[in-house]
């Protein structure tokens, strides 16, 4: 069965149109007219053709500027989203109205390693759940971030390290034929880049780099407001850098990547061994009451003072602030935001990664890049997965015209 959008015609003024009214709220024909550089007779037409298709109205005279008033133009309020954020360990799952605001978001611990049936049958669950939270009774879209790499266009999950099962699994299509609506696939650190340039603290950014420090590393790419896949959608891999040609094995199966020193099971697994070799009396506690360490155990060590912990987190930022040093020298980003489960770990990884960054990248390229944590959490991953739906509906809306 061929994916919903192959073969549709692309109207690029609708998309326009509609990523206004999304991004901006409420405009009148005649602002739509201004931003969109076209008549105020072209706005109305296709407004008119939006309106048959179920995804603009006209929401009554908009405020005068002289003259005859224009006309009100809103989304249709009957638009909804729903967002699938996969990680390694959990997911997180929400239904949106058209301008991406959430209705309502669900969280849940999930193991990736159990598959994509296992997997995709529980985010599916938790969409009816919280559709039926919101008072949803159809979707427009859906999008799905997954925590490897994706083959963007076919809608699959392509070799990923840390996902056994997944490899060629017909994410999109398998989820866009439950739903019964548009779906798209991406990986999980593009939806979470994408949701920090919607609702973050990368809004105003044209250019930055997303960094994800959760079980393995990632960074999303966005250039001049868009998101940089690379041609095969590789971009911004950056877990899996070599930082030493003597280290570690990595879930990749190459040794000495940036992840398999810096990811949250490399902390967890130095963690354990600290514990275990008695360098540690604060993780050994913690090792023998909970039977296993996270990364998150190594944080509350760090807040007890544990020096090991303290120890382990500094060396954890200086390999990530070695490699994002050589990516601001490279791209020259005018942000930088670190998001991701590890971040829960507080300021003491972010301030080690900022030393290490701007030690040893150019004063030019660094002089005024602020490196932020991302404040969005797991919704992050909700919002963004839905702004990428919403750009693919709303660019190739069923039945537009160009």
């Amino acid at each position: 069965m061929r994916h919903w959008l192959a073969g549709r015609t692309e109207s690029r003024l609708q998309a326009r149109l509609l990523a206004e009214l999304r991004d901006e709220g409420p405009l009148s024909k005649a602002q739509l007219a201004d931003r969109l550089e076209v008549s105020r007779t072209t706005v109305g037409v296709e407004v008119g053709r939006l309106g048959e298709l179920g995804l603009a109205i006209e929401a009554g005279p908009a405020a005068s500027r002289g003259g005859r008033r224009s006309v009100l133009v809103d989304l249709s309020p009957d638009i909804r989203f729903a967002g699938i954020a996969i990680g390694a360990t959990g997911l997180s799952v929400g239904v949106t109205d058209g301008r991406l605001t959430t209705l309502a978001v669900r969280h849940r611990l999930c193991d990736i390693k159990q598959g994509p049936e296992t997997v995709l049958a529980l985010a599916l669950d938790m969409v009816r759940e919280v559709m039926g939270e919101a008072g949803v009774a159809e979707l427009s879209g859906a999008g799905v971030g997954v925590p490897g790499p994706v083959d963007f266009h076919r809608g699959v999950s392509v070799s990923p390290p840390i996902m056994p099962g997944w490899d060629g699994y017909p994410v999109r299509d398998a989820v866009s034929r439950d739903l019964g609506c548009p779906v798209v696939l991406d990986n999980d650190v593009n939806v979470l880049a994408v949701g920090e340039q919607h609702a973050g603290v990368a809004k105003t950014a044209r250019d930055f780099l997303f960094v994800k420090i959760g079980t393995g590393i990632g960074c999303g790419i966005v250039v001049d407001g868009d998101l940089y896949r690379g041609v095969d959608g590789c971009a911004g891999d950056i877990g899996h850098i070599r930082v030493d040609d003597f280290g570690p094995t990595c879930a990749c199966g190459n040794t000495g990547c940036l992840e398999a020193f810096a990811g949250g099971a490399a902390l967890a697994r130095d963690a354990t061994a600290a514990a275990r070799a008695g360098r540690s009396t604060v993780l050994a506690d913690l090792l023998a009451e909970r039977g296993s360490l996270t990364a998150a155990d190594v944080g509350s060590a760090v807040e007890l003072g544990d020096p090991v912990a303290v120890q382990l987190i500094r060396d954890s930022g200086h390999r990530i602030g070695q490699v994002l040093a050589s990516l601001v020298s490279f791209f020259n980003p005018g942000l930088i935001v670190i998001g991701g489960g590890v971040t829960g770990i507080g300021h003491s990884l972010l301030a080690e990664i900022r030393g290490v960054t701007y030690r040893r990248s150019l004063p030019l390229a660094t002089g005024n890049l602020p490196i932020v944590l991302s404040e969005l959490g797991a919704e992050g991953g909700v919002v963004g997965a839905a702004r990428l739906v919403s750009e693919a509906v709303y660019s190739s809306p069923p039945g537009g015209a160009a």
